[in-house]
């Protein structure tokens, strides 16, 4: 009896050793986008997904380790449970923009209100009120409680107007700009916070399996 227990148990504990072997071996031969989804067709768990790591955004030791790894290593967690499996897809490092705005809505005040409020709101900053509370104050979407700070984004955030004068207008810090999109009856106070910033991101195939 004790024998058929120990058998059984070797068998198992080889499958469960053949089956997480051969899911790292799978992962290792992944190169192109229609691997990726063929992989997650096979592999039916709410884990296994592919996630983005920013370098500016995620400062776990994880994080740090798949930074640290090349493009195509695989590297795995286990815990009693369950075994995850990470995989680097892709590597590179994205521009990212950082400024403060103060939206003003053109559907509620006229082309001379709206003339007046940014003649008065450069004028107050220029006189030594931050940037930050004149945002508080005058500005007129969510980002008025953020003192208008955007916080470090890439393109498709913003409107297109917007973003092409971040990024194409040659503004230098500390400049206080404006971008008026007509269609959508916007006007956008817009302060220079941050030099353009190169960010490292990472694509990760995560996997996760359970241990029997």
């Amino acid at each position: 009896m004790i024998k058929k227990l120990l058998t059984y148990s070797l068998f198992c504990l080889t499958i469960s050793v053949f089956a997480q072997t051969s899911t790292e071996d799978d992962l290792i031969t992944i190169e192109s986008t229609k691997q990726v989804d063929s992989f997650l067709q096979t592999k039916k768990h709410k884990g296994n997904k592919i996630v983005t790591f920013n370098e500016e955004k995620h400062k776990t030791i994880l994080a740090k380790e798949l930074f640290s790894m090349s493009r195509g290593a695989v590297k795995t967690k286990e815990n009693e449970y369950e075994k995850t499996f990470y995989k680097v897809l892709e590597k590179n490092k994205t521009p990212y923009y950082r400024v403060s705005y103060i939206y003003l809505d053109g559907s509620k005040y006229t082309e001379a209100d709206i003339a007046s409020l940014r003649s008065t709101i450069v004028s107050k900053y220029n006189n030594g009120i931050p940037f930050s509370y004149l945002a508080k104050q005058y500005s007129m979407d969510a980002y008025a409680k953020k003192g208008g700070d955007l916080g470090w984004f890439t393109t498709g955030k913003m409107p297109v107007e917007f973003e092409a004068e971040v990024i194409n207008g040659h503004h230098s810090l500390d400049d206080i700009f404006s971008v008026k999109i007509p269609e959508r009856k916007a006007h956008y106070l817009i302060l220079q916070t941050h030099e353009p910033k190169q960010i490292a991101e990472i694509k990760v195939l995560k996997i996760v399996e359970a241990i029997h």
